[in-house]
This record gives C-alpha cells, sequence and structure tokens, in this order.
C-alpha cells in the first residue's frame, strides 16, 4: 500500500507542479524528493500518522490541490488552497493510549503504530497542542506514585487506558479525560490536585469508564472529578461548549477559514430559511443564524445536540432550531412534507413555510448516502455547501448532484491537517434555473 501511495504522490505532484506553475520540471520534484528526509519527526517510521513528514509544507499543498484538482476539477473551478502560515502544533484535542513497554516495563504514552496495537511511545508531537501533551506526559509519570496500573487489552488487567486532552486555543480552557476499565480511580481527590498543581491551567477533569473489550475510545459512563465537566471557546465570534464526546473541529486556525468561506459561499441576507444538516454542537449553523432568518439543525448524537441547545443560548441566538435525529431520515421526511405543503399553496401563489433556501451538508468521511441526496434535490434549495473531508466522496455526491438539477460553481480546499494525506474542501452548488 505504500508503495502505491508513493507513485501515486509522485504523478499528482507533476499535475500539481502544472496546475500551480511550480516544480515543472522532474529535476526539481527529484531534489525536492531528496529533502524529505531532512526534517523528519523522529515518530515518522513507527508512528504512521503524518504521510508528509519531512516534506516542504508548500510542496505538501501542491499535492493536496492536485488531489482535490484530480476529484472535482471536472465539476468546476478549484480555487488555490488555503494553507497554515505555522502548520505545527495545531490540533487542539490530543489522545494518547497508555501501556507498558514489553522490554523494560516502563509505562509509555502515545498512539498506536500503523495497521497495529503496537504502541509508539510519543513524548512530543509536532503536530499536537504543545501544552496537552505536556499533561500526558506528566500523567505517565505520576501513575506509579499512585499505583495506578495501565490497562493490558489481552488480558483485560489494569486501570488506565486512555488520555483524552481538549484545549479552548482562544479560552485556554483546558479539559483532561481519563479513560479507565473501571469506575474506580484510587486516591481521586489526591491525583487531581497532583495534576492541577503541575498544570494549573486545567480546567475540568473527567473520568470515562469504557470496560469493553472494543477499539472504540470512550465508553458510555462519565463522572466528573473537577471542574464543570465541559470546556467552552470561540469560533467565529460566538462561544461554543465542548463535552468529552462532542465533535469540534481540531484545527481552530483554519476552521475560522473554513467556515468563513461555506458562510460566504451560502450568501445570506437575513430572509433565508436554512437546514443545517450533521450539525455537531451547532457551530456552522450558529454562525449562520446571525444572517439568516431561520436555520433548522440535524444531529444524531445526542450529546452533541444538548451543547448545540446550550450554545444557541450562551449566544443569545433564537431562530435556530435543533432536533436530534438522522440527518438522511430527517431530510427525506422534510422533503415529504415539503412536497405536500407545496402542491396545497402552488395554486394560490404562496412561499411554502417548509421551502428552504440553503442547505449546508457536513457529512463523515464516506459522504452522503442517496436517500440524503434525493432530499435535497426534492426540498430543492437554491444554493447548496457542501462541506467535505473526503474529496473522492465529495466527487461521488457532486455527480449526483449535478445529474438532478444541480451546478457545482466552485470549490475551496483548506488545509485542515497538515503534515497528512488530508483535505477539507467546501463546494457551492446552485440550483440550476428551469
Amino acid at each position: 500500500m505504500e508503495k502505491q501511495d508513493g507513485k501515486r504522490n509522485k504523478k499528482e505532484n507533476i499535475r500539481a507542479g502544472q496546475a500551480v506553475g511550480a516544480e515543472n520540471t522532474r529535476r526539481k520534484v527529484r531534489k525536492t524528493d531528496e529533502k524529505r528526509t531532512t526534517d523528519a519527526c523522529p515518530y515518522a517510521k513507527k508512528c504512521g500518522g503524518c504521510d508528509y513528514q519531512g516534506m516542504p509544507y508548500e510542496r505538501q499543498l501542491r499535492e493536496k490541490q492536485a488531489f482535490v484538482q484530480k476529484a472535482v476539477g471536472q465539476f468546476c473551478k478549484v480555487r488555490p488552497i488555503i494553507g497554515m502560515d505555522e502548520p505545527y502544533h495545531y490540533r487542539n484535542k490530543v489522545h494518547a493510549v497508555f501501556d507498558i513497554e514489553r522490554k523494560r516495563g516502563g509505562v509509555i504514552s502515545g498512539i498506536y503504530a500503523a495497521g497495529t496495537h503496537e504502541v509508539v511511545n510519543i513524548d512530543a508531537c509536532r503536530i499536537e497542542d504543545e501544552i496537552s501533551g505536556a499533561i500526558i506526559r506528566d500523567i505517565r509519570g505520576l501513575l506509579h506514585s499512585f499505583k495506578i496500573k495501565t490497562y493490558d487489552e489481552d488480558t483485560g488487567y489494569g486501570l488506565l487506558r486512555h488520555v483524552l486532552v481538549r484545549r479552548g486555543f482562544h479560552s485556554g480552557e483546558v479539559m483532561v479525560v481519563l479513560v479507565l476499565g473501571s469506575p474506580i480511580l484510587p486516591s481521586k481527590n489526591n491525583f487531581v490536585k497532583a495534576l492541577r498543581k503541575l498544570h494549573p491551567e486545567i480546567t475540568t477533569i473527567i473520568v470515562n469508564v469504557n470496560d469493553k473489550k472494543t477499539s472504540m475510545v470512550l465508553g458510555e459512563k462519565e463522572t466528573v472529578i473537577y471542574g464543570k465537566g465541559y470546556i467552552e471557546d470561540t469560533l467565529c465570534g460566538c462561544t461554543f461548549r465542548i463535552s468529552p464526546k462532542s465533535f469540534y473541529q481540531v484545527n481552530p486556525v483554519q476552521t475560522e477559514a473554513l467556515y468563513g468561506k461555506a458562510i460566504e459561499y451560502a450568501g445570506l441576507t437575513g430572509k433565508e430559511r436554512v437546514v443545517d444538516a450533521y450539525c455537531g454542537i451547532g457551530t456552522i449553523g450558529i454562525i449562520a443564524a446571525k444572517k439568516a432568518k431561520e436555520v433548522i439543525s440535524v444531529e444524531q448524537n445526542r450529546d452533541a445536540v444538548r451543547d448545540a441547545v446550550t450554545n444557541a443560548k450562551r449566544n443569545e441566538i433564537k431562530n435556530v432550531q435543533f432536533y436530534n435525529a438522522d440527518a438522511g431520515k430527517f431530510m427525506v421526511e422534510m422533503s415529504n412534507v415539503w412536497i405536500e405543503s407545496e402542491h396545497s399553496k402552488k395554486s394560490a401563489g404562496l412561499r411554502s413555510e417548509e421551502e428552504v433556501d440553503v442547505v449546508f451538508m457536513d457529512p463523515p468521511r464516506a459522504g452522503s448516502d442517496e436517500a440524503f441526496l434525493s432530499s435535497v434535490v426534492k426540498l430543492s434549495p437554491k444554493r447548496v455547501v457542501y462541506v467535505s473531508c473526503n474529496p473522492e466522496t465529495l466527487a461521488r455526491d457532486l455527480k449526483y448532484l449535478t445529474k438532478h438539477g444541480y451546478e457545482a460553481v466552485e470549490c475551496q480546499p483548506v488545509d485542515m491537517f497538515p503534515w497528512t494525506v488530508h483535505c477539507e474542501t467546501i463546494c457551492l452548488l446552485s440550483r440550476k434555473t428551469r
């Protein structure tokens, strides 16, 4: 697989050079390849998390530009990718798995090596928040004195499985989630005191219980052992509450650019009825509500919806409604209601109360299914703003939408994940005139 990816990258790099007018000869490409190892992360070979380690950042952007161009360029214009000025330590969410080193028996923490369950001990990651990394290292150092053993996946013996740290880059608030194999943390008050002595910036600590043999990090049960159980952060002028299980973009700097472009594409004037599908904790919908008449937001994750409702109140937004439902099923039902309403009011020349002007959609990597896309077509909004973390599934969905009454106008790539192959894109679709 790595060899195939390498071949693909070389081909795409040549196309990328042609697209942006740089590195347009094979000799220059080879010289760039020689630079790949000069600044490599010491964990790169074992970790496998950063596909572009050692590659100059400008070339990473060209690679991603070419990838998006290849995927969706047939549908619309692809604008130059928005990169970062400082593409380091951008992740505001850091997760570490804990284990025992097999040879020496010491506690280690880090991530699983690619394709395995072997833990790579990591002291400092170049893309993760530095404060969060320091907290994880110090938790590792406290385990021995508190006689806390790490969890063994094979035997099911031990206590500490994972640590999750989330930090609000604007607020400075820090959440620490201790994922345990059982609900009892020995000397929890003293542990909290010792950890906060090392890191007074920590504002809340939560014990999450995951007692099942599963690859999932977080379990269902949670107990707050310090603070309020959540953190808050500011994005695009709005304040958002973030709980352990809530989805929140991991790169706040680039999220400002991403959501700013999404709102721009929506073309809101204050008169629009907007649907925010896959809304998470309500970020896009709440930001859009300031410029729209009404926003309907849909999310399947119950915890995220709870946070979204709180976030709307926190920002004094009253023109947004949240629904805890599967986005696809909700949209299908909504489109059926709209069709009935449309038929009843069409003869009178009135605007249907169910009519939708703009749909924001931000699906998972797998993209949307045909049921959801067909419901969008039935609702027939003037504009669809598609936020995608996978250009390939975006291309698949664009193929459907452009065959059913929509025109892809423009696509904007945003580098949300420097040093990895992943790329976020926003695509504007407009309803064709009939």
